[in-house]
């Protein structure tokens, strides 16, 4: 597969967020290979789980009696990804493993616990899957599995299968994220938030059929996932098929096309020009542009916060306290977090007093 493809480029960079990512596609188009070769070129162990032919005990642990306690004892790939420290936990043939495997797999792909283990954070979780009516005896995802996946269409593009015949296939990328490429997430978790505002009917919306359920849906905790992704695209440079993709798979079609077309229609001010000149900074009138580009500005003083940006940053939201008090709260929050060492409390600081307050920010 060519790292062309964005499916293939959106893998890498969930693989990279450590982000549960599951690619669904027809038997005998490479997902196992490409996912293989990956672990390969990172040099990361891989250990493969075929879903259809494990029980729930391999995934939830055995359990043992040990003394007065029941404990459950997990299973040798789990321990040996333990021991290694990193690696990548490949799920294979997902959508035929019966609903009481799927039952156990929620902590594995969510909390990444095996039974009494839990697996280190840099272990990445890829899954594979045929749609049902494809697959032998193939079920639909569960709703409360699915909801914990971002969904990766992943499709055979013709030149790729001829040059990978000819030349041999090469492994999909996985990008190396700069330093405090989280501080990324601030802000589009501020974009998120404003665009709920506007949509409040899409912040939790389970599908009400099964087929659709087992795939990508809007939820509080697939929004955070959304977040996580498009901070991690952006902080690697990826195409925007990828990034679409990445959207679309953590919350569904729907709600993904139409967050990324309001992404399109924002017309916000540049944080860094209104952090250098914060007299010159005038709110937005409408107030999901209001909220975004308070967001905007938190994140990217959080991104940096010396002194001289972070007290620039508290002159901004002292302009915006009077026009939209609520939405310059949820900033003022980011912005006390960062706080740099020695610096004094400005007094835009006391227009915020009792939220900072109640969330543990400022002390009495």
């Amino acid at each position: 597969m060519s790292a062309s493809n964005p499916a293939v480029e959106a893998l890498g960079v969930a693989v990279a967020a450590r982000v549960p990512v599951l690619l669904w596609g027809a038997p005998g188009t490479g997902k196992t290979s490409a996912i293989r070769a990956m672990a390969g070129a990172m040099g990361l162990p891989c250990e493969t789980v075929i879903a259809s032919i494990r029980e729930p005990s391999d995934f939830a642990g055995l359990p043992i009696v040990v003394g007065d306690e029941v404990r459950f004892a997990p299973p040798a790939w789990a321990r040996r990804l333990a021991e290694a420290g990193q690696g990548l936990l490949f799920l294979d043939e997902l959508s035929t493993a019966p609903p009481a495997v799927q039952a156990a797999l929620l902590r594995v792909v969510l909390e990444r616990a095996v039974g009494d283990l839990t697996l280190p954070d840099a272990v990445a979780v890829v899954a594979a899957a045929n749609p049902p009516e494809q697959a032998a005896d193939g079920w639909d995802l569960s709703a409360p599995l699915a909801n914990r996946l971002c969904h990766l269409a992943w499709q055979t593009d013709p030149r790729s299968v001829a040059d990978g015949l000819a030349a041999g296939w090469a492994a999909p990328v996985v990008p190396v994220l700069p330093d405090g490429w989280q501080a990324e997430e601030i802000l589009s978790r501020g974009l998120v938030a404003a665009f709920l505002h506007v949509r409040p009917a899409l912040a939790c919306a389970p599908p009400s059929d099964a087929a659709s359920a087992g795939r990508g849906w809007p939820s509080p905790r697939t929004w955070e996932m959304a977040a996580r992704l498009m901070a991690a695209s952006g902080a690697s440079g990826t195409g925007d098929e990828a990034r679409s993709a990445l959207i679309r798979g953590a919350v569904g079609d729907g709600a993904g096309v139409e967050f990324l077309a309001w992404l399109v229609e924002m017309d916000l001010p540049d944080p860094e020009q209104v952090l250098a000149d914060p007299a010159s900074f005038r709110l937005p009138e409408r107030g999901d542009r209001a909220y975004a580009a308070l967001a905007a500005i938190a994140a990217a003083v959080a991104a940096d916060p010396t002194p001289e940006r972070w007290t620039a940053g508290w002159q901004v939201l002292g302009l915006a306290a009077d026009a939209a008090p609520d939405v310059a709260a949820v900033a003022a929050r980011v912005l006390a977090r960062c706080r740099p060492d020695g610096v004094a409390l400005p007094a835009e600081i006391h227009l915020f007093a009792p939220v900072l307050r109640d969330a543990g920010l400022l002390s009495s």
